[in-house]
């Protein structure tokens, strides 16, 4: 009787190594397809994994800025470069655009919250200026439409550059090397505030990321991302359903979503695009951020809680649904905000957040290395 159970069980367990090594051998094989079937052109790739009524668009590999060096030389953008690094449009002279957009720091200023005049805090993470070109709204909030209207923002608010139009104005114009600057870029020396403003957005338009790896890959050079790269892009593409928010050129939809981190009624509370909006169903949302150069843009979210890729792709991955109001708090206060419906739980396992992370990685390619100019002092 015991050399039968002993038969059974190894016949069992015989089974079991059999069919674990099946489903192994059967999993290695479907990642190789996959892997294989974007070493081709790009309309011939697997479909993503894209939410009914969602208006994506497919990759789009970025072109080298061959214009970038004779850009810099144009009388606009040489005051608009002078304007953003002077620490003399605030009012303090001691912080200028660049303080919160430093180009070694891939525009940003890598502080959870910015740091601001009399070293006060920011409410939000600085976004990065790459690609501010192609950008729809500004801000977080969505609150401007330009970048000529942005420039207001930080220039006024009390806990940044603390100043204002008039004085700004007031100020250069008693400079007589700005005047020169100002001559050389609209014809004469008037110094205006929508001229300070053109100026300083012309120079910011022509901030944009550079093509990497990935870039190579898309336009056929399938040797530039590996395997795990590859996958994590599938992965990207589809189970993660990153594509929804994620897409295009500059891996952003250009909307606004709820995820889940207002903080609504707790600390670090931030209503989102309600505050320019003010309608109630806008509490919580927030503005998508490309994910090019994102390894030079951390930390990330808006109020730079995050700075681990892992600890993001474990946020959306299962744990962000638990911030949903239940129907009761939802009919009690109409102001309650609600998780976008495209936040799902995802249900990676490790290794698909693996490769996921290495994909990631692979966007971010630009360096910026831009001296400051020598500011006019008299």
């Amino acid at each position: 009787m015991k050399n039968l159970k002993s038969i059974f069980l190894k016949i069992f367990l015989l089974i079991v190594i059999l069919f674990c090594f099946y489903n192994y051998k059967s999993h290695t094989v479907d990642i190789k397809e996959i892997i294989e079937s974007y070493k081709q052109p790009l309309e011939k790739w697997p479909s993503p994994f894209i939410d009914k009524g969602i208006p994506w668009k497919e990759f789009e590999p970025l072109e080298i800025d061959t214009l970038f060096y004779e850009t810099q030389e144009l009388p606009e953008v040489i005051l608009g470069k002078m304007l953003f690094f002077d620490p003399k449009l605030s009012s303090s002279n001691q912080i200028s655009c660049s303080s919160c957009h430093d180009p070694e720091l891939g525009w940003t200023d890598h502080r959870s919250v910015s740091l601001g005049h009399d070293h006060q805090l920011g409410r939000r993470n600085a976004p990065s200026l790459y690609n501010s070109a192609f950008k729809d709204k500004m801000f977080w909030d969505g609150r401007a439409s330009s970048l000529e209207e942005q420039i207001a923002g930080p220039l006024e608010a009390h806990n940044e550059m603390s100043f204002n139009k008039d004085l700004v104005v007031k100020k250069l114009s008693k400079i007589k090397g700005y005047k020169s600057l100002f001559k050389n870029a609209y014809g004469n020396e008037k110094i205006t505030y929508e001229r300070i403003t053109k100026a300083i957005a012309a120079f910011e338009r022509t901030i944009k990321s550079q093509p990497g790896r990935f870039d190579k890959f898309i336009k056929g050079n399938y040797s530039t991302l590996t395997d795990k790269e590859i996958y994590g892009m599938h992965i990207f593409r589809t189970k993660a359903r990153c594509m929804n928010c994620h897409y295009g050129k500059y891996f952003t939809d250009e909307k606004f979503h709820n995820i889940g981190l207002t903080y609504y009624k707790r600390e670090f509370e931030d209503l989102g695009l309600y505050e320019t909006t003010k309608d109630p169903k806008d509490v919580g949302k927030f503005k998508t951020p490309s994910l090019r150069d994102l390894l030079l843009t951390r930390p990330w979210m808006h109020n730079g809680f995050m700075d681990n890729l892992t600890g993001i792709i474990n946020l959306y991955n299962n744990t962000l649904l638990i911030n949903n109001p239940t129907k009761e708090q939802k009919l009690k206060d109409p102001m309650y905000p609600v998780i976008d419906s495209l936040i799902i739980p995802l249900n990676l396992n490790q290794d698909e957040i693996e490769a996921l992370e290495s994909f990631l990685e692979v966007l971010s390619s630009s360096r910026y290395k831009m001296q400051r100019p020598d500011f006019p002092k008299k």
